[in-house]
């Protein structure tokens, strides 16, 4: 079945077998529930450490326990605690790193186990894999992080701002998807109903009951501490293990990936401290990674394992870095990823033009009014729901409390490479607004597609601007002949983001709710980072 789902799979090596239903104590004892697969063949093979809160049947069994026992390693697909059979209670976050460890000492009495250690996963997958390599055992040779989390604050906040869709979509998965497929869809689709209701509740503490069928304490607790120097957040992120990491690590994610900044992130923390890495960003979403991108996905995660648990590298590429185009759908191989490359400002002009020639001012340009009572709506992005991607944003341009600038018809392409920001000045009459700030490739027709976008709180006093500079994630993209360069800038992307209330309460805590002016200065800038010199933007794979 996954063979005729997915072409270009590698042929199996061996025949796979099966071991279920194995109790690995926790490090408080409770016993984690674990299945093993292996390869049904004489010698000594890597073993695969996989755990997960999201259950052991599908995708996890297929994708991960055969797919890669049938390419020669043993697999060991574990249920955190609290979740899919195991003990105890899942407390998001907080166990992973010492149940990591307890199940690193159970694999040494395992008269299979080589002492060749690999780790592999997506999403909360990846953050496990992180929370080991804090102090990562002797016998861990080499992780593979596919579109990987290990900042759970970043996951649900952006600068204070709720991203309040995806907090949503993660309360529905973990509490139902390690219970099986059918309740997981059943949770989904009552989601998917009464995601407007919930989404437009004041307060939001506690609104999200109806839709996710019952309590989920920690996701109220997640939405309620938007400050990431809350004692709350206190040992979540385990990012500063790539500081000091010596394991190879293959990164992997996808340009709408919701967690595409903090596989960057990392990777450039590796790549600091020296540790062998390679990177790889396809043109997919959180989801689509593991669905239409997982032949690539699993070739090079394969390719890693080999070469640091098998010792053949053959199928690794030559460069550490392989990135998608995106406008121009081609491949990229780069020696490294590009953290600080050299920035173009463009410039929001009268009558809604972007150009580059510098503004002599700061004077008010234009201004909008945001609503939170007709909040301005999300439209694709980086998304864990089926609407996440690239967009047509002209309905969405349509709207009053919608500004755009556009450059003119390139006569010549434009790629851009990095990281992009928008510098923004900006005053209100409330003092307290968000702006969200989007980048869009407009094509000859007129259709325009977001490429990357990003959201920022302000705060301001009276009428005087306010400066802010807004990250809007990082991309490798090429604006075609004849296609313009799209500034979007809104109050909002609702629901992805919680509704501003223009009154500076928190966003889950908010009961009042008030109209807001925002005006927008001359001297802002997006700021697009310069592609490649030519000669290495002809380098294609």
């Amino acid at each position: 079945m996954l063979r005729a789902t997915w072409r270009g799979l590698p042929a199996r090596r061996h025949e796979a077998g099966r071991e279920p239903g194995l109790v690995v104590p926790a490090a408080d004892g409770s016993p984690l529930i674990t299945d093993h697969y292996f390869p049904r063949a004489e010698g000594d093979f890597p073993t695969l450490l996989v755990r997960s809160p999201y259950g052991r049947g599908l995708p996890w069994a297929p994708m991960y326990g055969m797919l890669f026992a049938e390419q020669g390693f043993h697999v060991v697909l574990q249920s955190c605690r609290g979740t899919g059979g195991s003990g105890g209670a899942f407390d998001l976050w907080r166990n992973e790193a010492v149940d990591g460890r307890a199940t690193t000492a159970w694999l040494r009495g395992q008269p299979w186990f080589n002492g060749t250690l690999g780790t592999v996963g997506p999403s909360y997958l990846g953050y496990v894999q992180w929370a080991l390599a804090l102090d990562p055992p002797p016998e861990l040779k080499a992780m593979v992080v596919q579109a990987g989390l290990h900042d759970p604050y970043a996951l649900f906040h952006s600068d204070g701002a709720l991203r309040l869709e995806n907090a949503l979509a993660i309360g529905v998965g973990m509490t139902y998807q390690h219970r099986g497929m059918a309740p997981f869809v059943k949770a989904t689709l009552r989601l998917r109903r009464r995601l407007s209701t919930v989404t437009t509740a004041e307060p939001l503490r506690g609104a999200h009951v109806s839709a996710l069928g019952g309590e989920v304490p920690w996701l109220d607790d997640v939405m309620t501490h938007p400050d990431a120097k809350s004692a709350y957040w206190r040992g979540a992120s385990a990012g500063e293990a790539a500081e000091r990491l010596r394991v190879p690590a293959a990164l992997i994610t996808g340009w709408h990936d919701v967690l595409a900044d903090q596989t960057l992130e990392q990777y450039d923390r590796l790549r600091r401290a020296g540790c062998e890495a390679a990177l790889l960003v396809g043109p997919w979403t959180h989801t689509s990674a593991l669905q239409q991108g997982w032949p690539e996905v699993f070739a090079e995660s394969l390719a890693w394992l080999r070469a640091h648990l098998c010792d053949d590298p053959s199928g690794l590429r030559p460069t550490a870095v392989r990135v998608h185009v995106g406008g121009h759908d081609t491949w990229r191989d780069l020696g490294d990823w590009p953290a600080t490359p050299a920035a173009a400002p463009w410039y929001p002009a009268p009558d809604g033009h972007l150009t580059q020639q510098a503004p002599t001012d700061s004077a008010p340009l234009t201004s909008f009014r945001y609503d939170p009572a007709d909040p301005t709506p999300s439209l694709g992005g980086p998304l864990l729901s089926r609407t996440a991607g690239p967009r047509d944003n002209r309905g969405l341009e349509a709207r009053d409390d919608v500004l755009t600038f556009t450059g003119p018809p390139l006569t010549e392409p434009v790629e851009i490479l990095g990281p992009v920001s928008a510098r923004l000045s900006v005053s209100t009459d409330t003092g307290h607004a968000d702006v969200f700030t989007r980048l869009c490739d407009v094509d000859a027709e007129g259709r325009s597609v977001n490429v990357c976008d990003g959201l920022g709180r302000l705060r301001t006093t009276e009428h005087v601007p306010s400066q802010v500079t807004v990250p809007m994630s990082a991309t490798a993209h090429r604006f075609a002949v004849g296609h313009r360069i799209r500034w979007q800038i809104s109050g909002g992307a609702h629901p992805r983001y919680a509704r501003s209330p223009g009154t500076g309460e928190p966003p889950a805590e908010a009961t009042t709710f008030v109209p807001v002016r925002i005006t927008l200065h001359s001297d802002s800038a997006l700021l697009l980072p310069r592609g490649p010199e030519p000669a290495r933007a002809s380098r294609y794979p």
